[in-house]
């Protein structure tokens, strides 16, 4: 199938329901959406892109009062939901539906284990699997305006057509290597709903430069972040819209006891201070002698020792060794940042978790416990298969 194939841009209800009527039962489906989200809080969704062999849809949702046809295929268990990096996706459907679509296969993620590095494009997946150079003129497009050109019709249609074909050859390719079940757990936490929630009691850990504030001025902070997270949800606006990250540290910092004192930092608008000043002020009045809630210790940085960084280059040469086996890239089983954390006793790791583990991880877990042990063989790493 190629792009040129007839595409049907809907944007009735009856050319819907006739469309999912005709689709009948499928085993999966090729999808994608374009989307805005620059001056909403939540993202937009302006098209819907659907695709199986032999057919392809561009649904119009801005035009469409009800897409209950397709969601109902989009979230039929039975029907495996086909996408790129589909994290953004599949957030699109939790916030309309309050359900993530399952089961599915990214192909950016299954594209790891055919030796890919991380975050592979589309655009290079499809020209390293199709030989296809796909255009980008319409990568920046407003997707929100209509009428919506021919091109951009044709942009958006190439989106799933080509992942269409590329999930059926990447299958193909996984199946051959038996690798076909690998992803099953790494495809399973991506339709798990917290990827997809925001608590405003967490937004804290997301504001930059945040993590500099100690005591009364990171609870302040802790505070702050919640109550903007909250009015950015109801009023579906940016976040940053209504107080950016700098102007909420500052805030922290300085605690002022005053709108006036308020006023005087620098970065707050007139109408965040006419309308919520007062309430800013009384948030950071009590939270003032407030115990913060503490920062996780992973991720702060620890300086190794000597020996820890030799075990260090040790676990590295273990993540080579088994990527070399694998023809995978090193980077997609562990990078030397992970590898630290994992020494220090960071059990959520990811190389302890999925395929990940099966490959390397039980042997970096036996190599720290002193299980098992290394030899050189022809002057190659090897594991001492007799330990």
């Amino acid at each position: 199938m190629t792009a040129e194939t007839g595409i049907r841009f809907i944007d009735t209800q009856e050319q819907l329901k006739r469309f999912c009527e005709q689709l009948g039962k499928v085993d999966w489906i090729a999808l994608d959406t374009e989307f805005l989200r620059e001056k909403t809080y939540y993202p937009k969704l302006c098209l819907l892109q659907v695709a199986t062999p032999g057919c392809v849809a561009c649904i119009d949702p801005l035009a469409l009062e009800d897409l209950s046809p397709v969601l109902d295929i989009l979230f039929d268990a039975a029907v495996t939901k086909v996408l790129h990096s589909g994290r953004q996706d599949l957030e699109i459907f939790y916030h309309l539906t309050g359900k993530v679509p399952s089961p599915v296969f990214d192909s950016q993620i299954a594209a790891l284990l055919l030796g890919y590095p991380e975050q592979v494009g589309y655009a290079s997946l499809v020209k390293d699997e199709l030989g296809i150079e796909l255009d980008k003129l319409h990568t920046r497009a407003d997707w929100s305006l209509r009428p919506l050109s021919r091109e951009q019709i044709q942009y958006a249609a190439d989106d799933v057509v080509y992942l269409a074909e590329i999930y059926q050859r990447l299958c193909e390719k996984l199946q051959v290597l038996g690798r076909s079940d690998w992803l099953l757990e790494d495809f399973q936490r991506l339709t798990s709903r917290e990827f997809y929630e925001n608590p405003p009691e967490d937004a804290w850990r997301k504001v930059k430069g945040g993590n500099r504030l100690r005591g009364d001025s990171l609870a302040i902070m802790q505070s702050l972040a919640s109550w903007r997270e909250q009015l950015a949800q109801q009023k579906d606006r940016p976040k940053g819209w209504i107080l950016r990250d700098d102007a909420l540290v500052d805030i922290s910092r300085h605690k002022p006891a005053s709108l006036l004192a308020l006023g005087k930092i620098r970065g707050l608008s007139e109408g965040l201070l006419r309308n919520s000043g007062n309430q800013i002020v009384e948030l950071v009045r009590e939270a003032t002698g407030k115990t913060p809630i503490p920062f996780p210790d992973k991720g702060k940085h620890t300086k190794l020792s000597p020996d820890q960084n030799a075990l260090l280059d040790v676990m590295m040469a273990l993540v080579r060794l088994s990527a070399e086996q694998n023809s995978l890239n090193p980077a997609v089983l562990a990078t030397r940042k992970q590898l630290e954390m994992l020494l220090l006793g960071d059990t959520d790791s990811a190389v302890v978790q999925g395929w990940r583990k099966q490959l390397v991880g039980r042997q970096l877990l036996e190599f720290l416990n002193g299980d098992l042990k290394l030899c050189i063989r022809d002057g190659r790493l090897t594991i001492d298969e007799s330990s």
